[in-house]
């Protein structure tokens, strides 16, 4: 599942033009937290997938893959 969130996070942020580190200021988390989510080597918490969906305005499942819209 980490792979689809990581695309998913990747994807969001090219479509808003932000780096990692506006990213983190954007939802409170540390640079090295995204920069570990998208290189696959963490996932992030559901607390971390309410403020990415919630930044993003998508939803939960569409982050983790299980919808497309």
């Amino acid at each position: 599942m980490n792979i689809i969130i990581a695309e998913r996070i990747k994807e969001l942020m090219k479509e808003q033009e932000l780096n990692q580190v506006k990213l983190a200021e954007k939802i409170g988390v540390k640079q090295n937290t995204i920069s570990a989510w998208l290189l696959k080597k963490k996932e992030p918490c559901i607390t971390s997938l309410w403020l990415l969906a919630d930044y993003f305005d998508v939803s939960i499942d569409y982050l983790v893959g299980r919808d497309n819209d």
